[in-house]
């Protein structure tokens, strides 16, 4: 293994221990120490599998990856100062640590879910899912762009009160609304592998949003600073902070990440690093 196996390692057990007894102060750190430490276990592993890694040999896609990352979450940010879902609390008193912080923290989405999904394909789980190809008319297409305007649209337009009930629909709305552009450009896209009958991907993704789902949610429970929900669903039932329903958003979180990330890639073109290939056996 390669060495930074072990620091990620020792970066999550550290990140957890100290949480559970160490330095309030420093469990302020909690979320983005043991998500990096996350990232680090899972690259060394797919090294040692394949014998190449994004890190190990496509350092600045990576980098690309942890910015794009950001930016979308940053996205959803602004999506939830009116539909009010989640909030942070504890955050650190110093504005530059607090930003840092987050950074941080939202440039691991991306690759957390890319990783995971890719060890889930390594080991062959969802492998023989076949399904029956869809046919998938222009028609349709375009009624899927629609709807997606709509469901990134309405939400922002309804009073908070009624916009707080409806984030799946801005999980949702992405999708609907790029990724039939990203089928009909040649991108990869959900839609082309369901022209195809081909499960095993989107399989890969759903379990890599559930996954990631569960550590975030794990993590962020013993953390300093941390978000709560704010969310109006099963509020007295929850797993760590979540509400228990607000789990089944992870699903199509993990899509909407692999749509909207094929999209930019389109409109970016060549500045992406990396060429064609996304450093990814279950994406090239």
């Amino acid at each position: 293994m390669a060495a930074y196996f072990y620091i990620g390692i020792v970066m999550i057990a550290g990140g957890v221990l100290n949480s559970w007894f160490g330095s309030p102060r420093l469990a302020d750190w909690t979320t983005p120490v043991c998500w990096w430490g996350y990232i680090l276990i899972l690259d060394a592993v797919i090294y040692r599998i394949r014998g190449k890694s994004i890190i190990r040999n496509n350092f600045r896609l990576f980098i690309y990856q942890c910015v794009f990352s950001v930016l979308l979450w940053g996205v959803f940010e602004l999506n939830n100062l009116h539909m009010m879902n989640w909030k942070y609390v504890n955050l650190p008193p110093n504005r530059i640590e607090m930003i840092v912080g987050m950074v941080l923290s939202f440039a691991t989405i991306l690759p957390g879910i890319f990783y995971t999904a890719e060890i889930i394909d390594i080991l062959g789980l969802f492998k023989k899912i076949k399904l029956p190809p869809l046919r998938i008319s222009p028609v349709f297409s375009y009624s899927l762009i629609i709807l997606g305007m709509i469901c990134l649209v309405v939400p922002m337009m309804l009073p908070a009160s009624i916009a707080t009930y409806l984030f799946i629909l801005i999980w949702l709305g992405w999708i609907f609304f790029l990724d039939p552009i990203n089928l009909y450009s040649g991108a990869d896209s959900i839609l082309a592998d369901l022209t195809q009958g081909k499960g095993s991907r989107i399989a890969a993704l759903f379990a890599s949003g559930v996954v990631c789902g569960l550590l975030w949610e794990f993590w962020n429970f013993w953390a300093g600073s941390k978000w709560v929900y704010t969310a109006p669903f099963t509020p007295g039932i929850k797993v760590f902070e979540m509400p228990l329903v607000g789990f089944l958003g992870f699903l199509p979180f993990a899509i909407e990440y692999f749509v909207v990330y094929h999209t930019a890639r389109l409109i970016i073109g060549r500045n992406i690093p990396g060429g064609k290939s996304l450093g990814y056996r279950i994406f090239d």
